[in-house]
């Protein structure tokens, strides 16, 4: 029944290929190949404040003109700052969200002590929901809050157990800080991923601007760009600017 109805939406709406997750811009799909492929598992990394939030909801945008439904998992935005946050973009998903194709499942709870003990477990248990749940698109934003409590070996089976449900047709997309893990586990989590965008600043004149490096895209079929420059304007959303005036 949903997939029925999301299939009449993305008519409506002018869906794209169903093999590949457009962004909803055609200018950032350009860059990484018309899109990142369905059915594949895509890492955003990047410091503090550099986009990778922007990004994921702009990829969300492109989910619901396709008719796909997705799953967020936040550790950062509570559902009204999720909302305001793409309002702020222009991105109106209130529709979506009401009739429960976006859903979000936030960590900050009330009362919620992080620990070792409490966390033990729970990445399997989101490994369970997105194995169980409809939305053929999950993001995990971000994997970072969950490093000081769960052991690398942890991570990474996470990462694997990620990989099996892409080979059975879910399309998964992981947010990390780079400062929060060891330089050859990030070689190991790079490796295991599908496609990896590396989210950075660069300063021009006297204002920084995000900068995605598109480091890989398995199965493109284009080559990919290598970078793209973008601020968020309120009221506007993403504005790519020129790479040549960028200097990263």
């Amino acid at each position: 029944m949903v997939a029925s109805v999301n299939e009449g939406l993305a008519g409506l709406l002018g869906g794209e290929d169903k093999k590949i997750l457009s962004t909803g811009s055609t200018e950032i799909d350009k860059k990484i190949a018309d899109g990142l492929p369905l059915g594949s598992l895509t890492l955003i990394e990047g410091e503090n404040d550099t986009g990778k939030s922007v990004l994921t909801q702009q990829i969300m945008w492109g989910a619901m003109k396709q008719g796909l439904s997705v799953d967020l998992y936040t550790t950062e935005l509570t559902v009204k700052s999720f909302i305001s946050q793409m309002e702020s973009m222009s991105l109106d998903i209130s529709d979506y969200f009401a009739w429960g194709y976006i859903r979000l499942f936030h960590l900050h709870m009330v009362g919620f002590k992080w620990s070792k003990e409490e966390m033990d477990g729970i990445l399997q248990r989101i490994i369970d929901h997105i194995r169980t749940s409809k939305a053929q698109v999950a993001i995990i934003d971000s994997l970072t809050m969950f490093t000081e409590y769960t052991a690398q070996e942890t991570i990474l089976t996470f990462l694997t157990n990620c990989k099996m449900l892409v080979d059975h047709g879910k399309t998964i997309l992981i947010t990390l800080h780079t400062y929060a893990f060891q330089e050859d586990t990030l070689i190991r989590i790079r490796s295991i991923c599908d496609a990896h965008l590396m989210m950075k600043k660069s300063l021009i004149g006297d204002k920084y601007v995000m900068v995605m490096e598109v480091t890989k895209v398995r199965g493109a079929r284009k080559t990919t760009g290598n970078l793209v420059s973008f601020e968020v304007h309120p009221g506007y959303g993403m504005k790519i600017i020129p790479i040549s005036m960028a200097k990263v």
